[in-house]
C-alpha cells in the first residue's frame, strides 16, 4: 500500500451534515499525555538515547517541549529533535560533559518526510542502513510499547460523551490525530466512544493538516468546520483549512468540555462561533502554553 492510499478515505468521504468536527484525542478526549509523556516516551528518550547523566533535565527539558509549551502536541519526532537543542544549549548538561545526540539523518528525514510515522522510518531505515535512524525507530517501538502496556483505563474527560452524542446528531465527527492508529483505536473502542466518528485518523495519514484538507476540504462552509483541540498545532491546523478552533485548555480540561457542551456547542451550529466569542477562548488557551523555558527566565 502506498503512503497516498492511506488517506483514501478521508479524501472519498461524503457528507452527511452540513457540519464538519475533527476532534484531537491524547490530552483533549483523554487524559493521556501526562501518563504517555511521563511515563513512557521520557523513560525510554534517557535509556534509548544514553542520557542516564541528565535525566533529570531530560525529563524537565522533554515535560516543558511536551506538556508545557506552545509545542504541546507536536509529533514525536520534532519533539524528540527539539528536546535534544535544549539539552545542548543548557550549562548543567554541558558541566557534564554528557553527548548529546545529534541526530542529523533524523532532521533530514523530518524536513522530507509527512508521515512522520513508524511505518515511513522502518522503510528509511531499511532502505538507508542508517544507525541513527535505527535507533530513532526502537525508541519509537519502545514508546508504542510502554504506552500499550501502561496507558489504559483512562476514560475520556467529563463532558466529551455528552458532547459526542449531541455533535453527531448534527456533524461528521473525525478523530484528527498524531497518535498512532492503532493506539487511537484501542482507546476510542476500549471505552465505546469509536461509534460517535466518521473516521479515526491518526500519524500514519499525515498531518493533522492534511486530514482536515483530505475530509473536510471543499465539502463543507468556513463557518461549519470546527477543530477541538489542546495543543497550538490544532489551531494551526484549523487555520489552514479555514476552520473555527475549539481549545481544551491544559490544565482546565474539565471546564473547557463543559463550556463546550453547554455553550459553544450551540453557538457553533447556529454560526455564531466566530468573531470576539472564539477569540477570548484562544486569548486563554494562549496564556497557558508559554513558549520560553522556566530555567531561562
Amino acid at each position: 500500500m502506498t503512503h497516498t492510499d492511506a488517506a483514501k478515505p478521508l479524501k472519498d468521504y461524503r457528507p452527511h451534515h452540513d457540519f464538519f468536527v475533527g476532534i484531537d484525542s491524547d490530552g483533549c478526549v483523554f487524559d493521556t499525555m501526562e501518563i504517555k509523556q511521563k511515563e513512557c516516551f521520557i523513560p525510554n528518550i534517557v535509556k534509548h538515547w544514553n542520557l542516564q547523566a541528565v535525566s533529570k533535565y531530560v525529563r524537565e527539558t522533554a515535560e516543558f517541549v511536551n506538556l508545557y509549551s506552545q509545542w504541546r502536541g507536536i509529533n514525536r519526532w520534532p519533539a524528540l529533535t527539539m528536546v535534544f537543542d535544549l539539552l545542548a544549549e543548557r550549562p548543567e548538561v554541558r558541566k557534564r560533559q554528557v553527548e548529546i545526540p545529534a541526530a542529523q539523518s533524523l532532521r533530514d528525514w523530518i524536513q522530507r518526510e509527512t508521515k512522520l510515522g513508524n511505518p515511513a522510518l522502518k522503510a528509511e531505515a531499511a532502505k538507508t542502513g542508517d544507525p541513527v535512524l535505527a535507533q530513532a525507530l526502537r525508541w519509537s517501538e519502545a514508546v508504542n510499547t510502554s504506552v500499550a502496556d501502561i496507558a489504559k483505563n483512562i476514560p475520556p474527560f467529563p463532558y466529551v460523551r455528552e458532547s459526542l452524542e449531541q455533535l453527531r446528531l448534527r456533524a461528521d465527527v473525525f478523530v484528527v490525530s498524531q497518535t498512532p492508529t492503532e493506539a487511537l483505536l484501542r482507546e476510542w473502542q476500549e471505552h465505546r466512544i469509536d461509534g460517535f466518528a466518521e473516521y479515526l485518523a491518526g500519524q500514519e495519514l499525515g498531518t493533522k493538516t492534511e486530514h482536515i484538507r483530505y475530509a473536510a476540504d471543499g465539502k463543507y462552509g468556513p463557518a461549519r468546520m470546527l477543530m477541538i483541540g489542546d495543543a497550538p498545532g490544532d489551531l494551526k491546523a484549523a487555520r489552514a483549512n479555514q476552520a473555527l478552533f475549539y481549545p481544551i485548555v491544559p490544565g482546565r480540561e474539565e471546564q473547557s468540555w463543559q463550556r463546550f457542551y453547554e455553550e459553544a456547542m450551540d453557538r457553533f451550529f447556529a454560526v455564531r462561533y466566530a468573531g470576539s466569542y472564539e477569540e477570548e477562548l484562544i486569548a486563554e488557551f494562549d496564556r497557558h502554553l508559554p513558549a520560553v523555558p522556566p530555567w531561562k527566565k
